[in-house]
């Protein structure tokens, strides 16, 4: 008995077409061309993009910052991540993170102005939010209310102007990159050791934005 032909669902495309489109953005940013290109490259029809990905390219960076974020979390399962202070555990996620793009850095230098397009805008912030909200899960982070929120917030602010710092820089093995991260961690370490010194006391307001401001710029 000769079985039926399985016929593959627009869905079935879309992680082929995301490791086809990828080398099209450095040369033609996230545009119709590019994802025309990647069908063509698969064998496809490129009307298959548009049921694949309803939204078009604000979907395929959707679901290349997912694949990135999941593959983030394998760092977690190392036997020595346990062992890190809470700081070193961020330094290393965020890390991570940003090294995971590295062969798709010029995809990358395209894909942040097309994600600051006002219609692009909150997408991406949504994708962002999605990644630190996962860095501070992958810790057991167990902060309620208000001081989730600041986290997240926080943390976002880091991730952010690292990946934007190493998007720029051509030292070797990213060192100087790594670098701004560490200062930026240690920024946040001293914004949190002042907010706990104030915590339990009745609010000063302006004593603690004085304190916070000789943290930040150091007067």
């Amino acid at each position: 008995m000769t079985s039926k032909k399985t016929e593959k669902t627009p869905d079935d495309y879309r992680e082929s077409l995301l490791d086809a489109v990828m080398p099209h953005i450095a040369f033609d940013g996230w545009t119709k061309k590019s994802l025309n290109l990647a069908a063509n490259d698969i064998g496809i029809d490129p009307r298959v993009v548009d049921l694949a990905f309803p939204n078009g390219a604000i979907d395929m960076i959707a679901l290349y910052a997912q694949q990135c974020d999941i593959q983030m979390l394998e760092v977690i399962k190392d036997s020595s991540f346990e062992k890190l202070k809470i700081r070193e555990k961020i330094t290393t996620l965020v890390r991570t993170r940003i090294e995971l793009e590295q062969e798709n850095k010029e995809a990358c230098n395209r894909t942040v102005p097309f994600l600051a397009l006002p219609q692009n805008y909150f997408q991406g912030l949504k994708i962002l939010y999605h990644t630190v909200d996962l860095m501070w899960k992958a810790i057991s982070d167990t902060s309620t209310d208000f001081n989730y929120y600041t986290k997240r917030m926080t943390l976002s602010a880091v991730y952010s102007s690292t990946f934007l710092y190493w998007l720029g820089d051509e030292s070797e093995d990213h060192n100087d990159t790594w670098e701004f991260l560490d200062r930026r961690i240690e920024n946040v370490m001293q914004i949190e050791k002042v907010k706990a010194k104030y915590r339990d006391k009745q609010p000063d307001l302006a004593g603690i934005w004085r304190a916070l401001g000789k943290k930040r710029y150091g007067s």
